[in-house]
C-alpha cells in the first residue's frame, strides 16, 4: 500500500494536519501570537535550505544572510509589529564549509538587523549534508492586529509594491531556460538581482495605517506578504476570511521595463521572494491610505461567496492554472 509522502500532500495540507497538534488558529498566520503581561508578542521562523532557495552562483553569503533575516522580519510586519525584538539563528552546515562563508553570511545579517532592528539573542549550530539556515524572530505587537483572516467584503485590496522582479532576478543568477526571446534593459536586469539579493521592507507600513485610520476603533485588518507570490498571498487571504478576492490586472503596479505576454505574467503572479505587503482596508481608510502614500496601489477587492481568486480585465483566464512556490 503506497503511503503518504510529502510530495503528496504538499506543504498547506502539512500545516493543516500538523496544526491540530496546536493550539486554535496557531496556524492561520505566518506568526504565533503570544499575549504576556506587558507586551503582546509575534514569533516568527523561516528556514532557508541550500539548492531548494539558494546555492551558491544564485547569490553570496552577504546576502543570503540579509534575505535571511528580512523574510522573517517580513512576516512579523506582515502579522502588525511594532519593534523586532531579535532573532536566534540555527545553522546546519556541512563539515568542509569555510569559515569565510559563514563570516560573511553572519555580516549579512547583521547589515539587515542594523537596517531594520533587533539582535542576535542566541542560536545553535549543527552537522548536516547541506546548508539550512533556520532564523526566529520575536517582535512587539503594534496597536493593530493584522490577521489573514479579517478580510471582508466590499473590502479594496492593496499591495505595497511591484511584484515579479526577484523572481526574475532568480531565473538570472541561476542562468535557467527562461523567455530568453524577449530583450531585457540593463537596468531591469539589475534591478531584478537586486530585489533578488537585497529585498527591502515598508517599515512605516503600521504607522501610516493608524495616521490614516478613519475609526479608532477598528484593531484588526487582513494582511500577508507576497514572500511565496502575490496570487498565493490573495488566496491565502481569501480562504481564511471566507470571501471571493477580485484582482483588477489593469490596477496591478509593473516595473516600467516588465514584457508583455503570458509568461511574464506568470512570474509576475507566481515568482514569490518579493516581500511585499498585501491587505484589505474598508474603502474610505483606503483612500486615506492611497492619498498619503502614492506607491500604494489599488489592486482588487472583495465580494461575498465562495472563497477564491479571480482575475478581471485579463484575456487569459488560464493564468490561474499556473502553480504557486511549492517546498514539496
Amino acid at each position: 500500500m503506497h503511503k503518504e509522502s510529502l510530495k503528496d500532500i504538499g506543504e498547506k495540507e502539512l500545516i493543516k494536519r500538523i496544526g491540530k497538534f496546536m493550539p486554535k488558529n496557531q496556524i492561520a498566520d505566518d506568526c504565533a501570537f503570544l499575549k504576556t503581561e506587558n507586551n503582546n508578542l509575534l514569533i516568527n521562523t523561516d528556514a532557508l535550505v541550500e539548492n531548494v532557495h539558494f546555492n551558491e552562483k544564485t547569490i553570496s553569503p552577504l546576502d543570503l544572510g540579509w534575505k535571511a533575516v528580512v523574510s522573517n522580519i517580513s512576516d512579523l510586519l506582515s502579522s502588525g509589529s511594532k519593534k523586532t525584538l531579535g532573532i536566534t539563528i540555527s545553522l546546519i552546515l556541512p563539515a568542509k564549509t569555510e569559515w569565510d562563508w559563514i563570516e560573511e553570511l553572519y555580516k549579512g545579517i547583521n547589515q539587515a538587523l542594523k537596517k531594520y532592528g533587533g539582535i542576535i539573542l542566541g542560536g545553535d549550530c549543527s552537522l548536516g549534508n547541506e546548508k539550512i539556515i533556520s532564523i526566529t524572530a520575536l517582535g512587539v505587537q503594534g496597536e493593530i492586529e493584522f490577521r489573514r483572516n479579517a478580510c471582508k467584503p466590499g473590502e479594496i485590496i492593496l499591495s505595497t509594491g511591484i511584484h515579479g522582479l526577484s523572481k526574475l532576478g532568480l531565473l538570472i543568477r541561476s542562468e535557467n531556460k527562461f523567455d530568453n526571446y524577449t530583450p531585457l534593459s540593463e537596468r531591469l536586469i539589475n534591478k531584478s538581482i537586486e530585489h533578488f539579493c537585497r529585498p527591502k521592507l515598508k517599515t512605516n507600513f503600521l504607522q501610516r495605517l493608524l495616521k490614516t485610520r478613519p475609526n479608532q476603533k477598528i484593531k484588526r485588518i487582513g494582511c500577508t506578504d507576497s514572500s511565496d507570490g502575490l496570487f498565493q498571498a490573495v488566496q491565502d487571504l481569501s480562504l481564511a476570511s471566507n470571501c471571493k478576492a477580485i484582482i483588477n490586472y489593469a490596477n496591478i503596479p509593473k516595473d516600467k521595463d516588465w514584457p508583455d505576454g503570458n509568461k511574464w505574467d506568470e512570474y509576475y503572479f507566481f515568482g514569490g521572494e518579493d516581500y511585499k505587503l498585501v491587505f484589505s482596508l474598508p474603502k474610505k481608510w483606503a483612500n486615506n491610505f492611497l492619498a498619503l502614500d502614492k506607491n500604494i496601489r489599488k489592486i482588487g477587492y472583495f465580494v461575498s461567496g465562495t472563497a477564491s481568486v479571480e482575475i478581471e480585465n485579463h484575456k487569459n483566464n488560464k493564468i490561474l492554472n499556473s502553480q504557486s512556490f511549492k517546498h514539496f
